[in-house]
């Protein structure tokens, strides 16, 4: 038979029930002060919890969390704190026989959801309960985080991934929820899209070749050969990150959407044959130029080619000789193909006729670009 300490004998002889540092207790609630929860554990003397042995969360506010009646299982720290209380421990006790809610929530993948309590070096900390849960910055988005403390006092949504109280070792995972919930809008969008349709969406990224353009569950590209009837040069002076843009889905090639904005009404070469039949005069500016020529361009999508030959009666050596680009010009119309959008233009030939003179025309259709 053990021996028995004078006061575990006082205690029995008195009615209570014996208890030993490191016991599990179970005690009921009496009194809940800012920083102290008082039990009744059927002992000579009352349980202490004090508030950083039942949370980790310094702003909590224990008579929020904790009401009188409460049942309450804690771990024996000592059986007399120096004042004749008995030294109690809620959190030390989850962490070594567990959070039944976190148990529960790691062996059934249950959502989850928590305010981020404090951004560390290489993650995020929330509080379930009275348990921590360790995000880690790989698993806190499906995108790269620079900068975590976005997600500072935000609420966010995860399931427990790995869980040993033994170890004080709680993974959340909200990677895996977001893909999930975007993998789920992305197969609800491809079912509902066709080509041809308008759709609405928000620019999420811009390279060099073009921009993706977020509709909503998945990515479409609006390549820069699409952004417009005119020549685009650079997509990133045309677009930016959060822009809203309305397109058309011009191909669908299983999960890749390629997006467009060049509606078929509105193509600027539909009523170009009246506009610029051969002999018309036409005002311009130049947009660019090259050794053999400028291109003038008559209006947002259409270019026409003004070849050094016909830039002036006079010889001209190259066009940045006499031109330069975003200078208006007025030119004769002396070459019009449909077939291939190629107009050619006479500063030359509108001289000569303003003078009454036939002036030969020069040029190559092969120049134009």
């Amino acid at each position: 038979m053990s021996e028995q300490s004078f006061g575990e004998l006082l205690a029995e002889e008195g009615g209570f029930k014996a208890i030993h540092q490191g016991d599990v207790v179970e005690g009921t609630v009496i009194l809940v002060k800012e920083n102290q929860i008082i039990l009744n554990i059927g002992y000579k003397s009352d349980g202490v919890i004090t508030k950083n042995e039942y949370t980790q969360d310094a702003t909590a506010d224990l008579q929020q969390l904790v009401n009188v009646g409460d049942t309450i299982k804690a771990k024996v720290i000592k059986t007399n704190d120096g004042e004749g209380q008995v030294a109690l421990s809620y959190r030390r006790m989850l962490a070594e026989q567990g959070d039944p809610v976190l148990q529960e929530a790691f062996e059934n993948k249950t959502v989850l959801t928590a305010k981020v309590s404090q951004v560390m070096n290489g993650g995020l900390s929330v509080m379930v309960g009275q348990s921590r849960v360790f995000i880690p910055a790989s698993l806190c988005s499906d995108t790269y985080v620079k900068d975590l403390s976005v997600f500072q006092d935000k609420e966010v949504e995860f399931i427990i991934t790995e869980y040993n109280p033994r170890r004080r070792r709680v993974i959340g995972d909200c990677k895996s929820l977001i893909m999930d919930k975007k993998s789920e809008q992305k197969k609800k969008l491809l079912e509902t899209i066709k080509e041809g349709d308008t759709i609405e969406g928000t620019v999420k990224n811009v390279t060099d070749f073009g921009a993706f353009i977020d509709l909503g569950g998945v990515d479409g590209l609006l390549h820069i050969s699409e952004m417009g009837w005119g020549r685009t040069e650079s997509p990133k002076k045309k677009y930016k990150v959060g822009d809203s843009v309305k397109c058309f889905i011009k191909e669908i090639n299983g999960d890749k959407i390629a997006l467009s904005v060049k509606y078929a009404d509105q193509n600027p070469w539909n009523a170009a044959n009246e506009k610029y039949a051969v002999g018309n005069v036409v005002k311009g500016k130049v947009a660019r130029m090259t050794d053999f020529g400028a291109f003038v361009q008559l209006e947002e999508g259409i270019d026409a080619l003004l070849h050094v030959s016909q830039i002036s009666r006079e010889h001209v050596n190259k066009p940045a000789d006499v031109l330069s680009v975003g200078q208006e010009v007025t030119a004769k119309v002396v070459d019009f193909n449909e077939a291939e959008h190629k107009i050619s233009l006479s500063i030359k030939a509108l001289l000569a006729d303003e003078e009454g003179e036939d002036a030969p025309v020069e040029y190559s259709t092969d120049d134009h670009e």
